[in-house]
């Protein structure tokens, strides 16, 4: 018997030094860096928390459902064959733009910075790639080797599927600052990034970036990456201005309030990227469905919406086409401007044309 209580305690203590070992964990902040964010009015029992109560706790019933939905519904969840993408045909192109690579990930070219948004370009959206599926694209619209050098990087938060081990790695070298939400940066100081090239920000908090504006906005979402650091770091979206041109990147977000908020403070905007995609009712507090993506867009002033948060991963139960789809046609039904680039082509901001073909049909 106590052979057994031996064996138990071995595999407990081994599990915990892997949790702690293992580099795509990242890291939780320290009690230091903890102590400094209980003067955030998002920061509560130990926790970082919504602008508004938010439930997400899936009950039993939820949980069985969705267990048997997974195993059950034979949706078309995943396309048959890999995506058609555009490939560096913007680079060397002065013009001011925005180029999706699939998911949340956002290049942005404007007013002579170069900034990529929530730049997840690994494979699959887990700690453990090797033993997951691959994104929808074959490859990525230009390699990260290849990528010219990178003034700033801005994550929205610490999910697998916005902030990834392998593409900070790779990264890290030719990025000028990385402007992250509250607790974030203790991943990127485990993965080598230096702490001076690290800002990390509270809601309603702006700064200047040469002749850019950063303004770490709200979001209604939730952050961690392993079993035990639930909403230790916090999560927003971010708005872009500069001397001509204003942009706005929703990250994860629940609909609410927030977005009325934001339109007013800072909009309107010449183009905003909203999360359209990985939905379910039982998870709608902390993701909208591609109707509310409108309601958004129109809260927060907006004129021409590219959706993004689809196309390179299958984290739901819809079909991957199901957020296009829908988002499309709400956004005819309300007048709303929408552009639906392939993954790679150029979106040039303050411009009457805009990449609106229906590729993915």
């Amino acid at each position: 018997m106590l052979s057994f209580y031996l064996t138990i305690l071995l595999v407990v203590l081994i599990i915990i030094f892997f949790l702690k070992l293992y580099p795509p964990f990242g890291k939780s902040p320290s009690r230091v860096e903890v102590n400094k964010y209980t003067a955030s009015k998002n920061y509560n029992n130990n926790k970082f928390i919504n602008p508004s109560s938010t439930s997400m706790k899936i009950s039993l019933e939820d949980s069985i459902t969705l267990i048997k939905d997974y195993l059950t519904k034979k949706t078309n969840r995943k396309p048959g064959t890999f995506l058609p993408i555009e490939t560096n045909q913007w680079i060397n192109n002065s013009k001011a733009k925005v180029i999706w690579f699939g998911h949340s990930a956002v290049l942005i070219e404007i007013e002579g910075k170069t900034l990529f948004l929530d730049p997840m370009l690994g494979k699959a959206p887990t700690p453990f790639p090797m033993f997951a599926g691959n994104r929808y694209s074959e490859k990525i619209p230009i390699e990260i080797l290849d990528l010219p050098f990178i003034d700033a990087v801005l994550l929205s938060h610490d999910h697998y599927d916005h902030l990834d081990y392998g593409s900070i790695k790779k990264l890290k070298n030719k990025v000028g600052m990385f402007y992250v939400p509250l607790g974030v940066g203790s991943h990127l100081v485990r993965w080598g990034v230096a702490k001076e090239k690290i800002d990390e920000m509270d809601w309603w908090e702006e700064i200047q970036f040469d002749n850019l504006t950063f303004a770490c906005t709200p979001s209604i979402h939730f952050s961690g990456r392993s079993v035990n650091d639930r909403n230790k770091t916090l999560w927003c979206s971010w708005v872009i201005s500069g001397e001509t041109t204003n942009l706005f990147f929703s990250g994860d977000s629940g609909f609410g309030s927030h977005f009325a908020q934001i339109g007013e403070k800072y909009g309107p905007f010449d183009l905003t990227m909203m999360e359209c995609g990985q939905y379910d009712k039982r998870w709608s507090a902390i993701h909208m469905t591609p109707e509310e993506t409108v309601q958004a867009q129109i809260d927060v002033k907006g004129k021409i919406l590219i959706p993004i948060h689809w196309a390179a991963f299958t984290l739901s139960l819809h079909e991957w086409t199901d957020p296009i789809v829908r988002v499309t046609k709400e956004a005819a039904k309300r007048k709303v401007e929408i552009s639906t680039p392939k993954i790679g082509e150029a979106v040039y901001i303050q411009t009457d044309e805009y990449p609106n073909s229906n590729w993915w049909s």
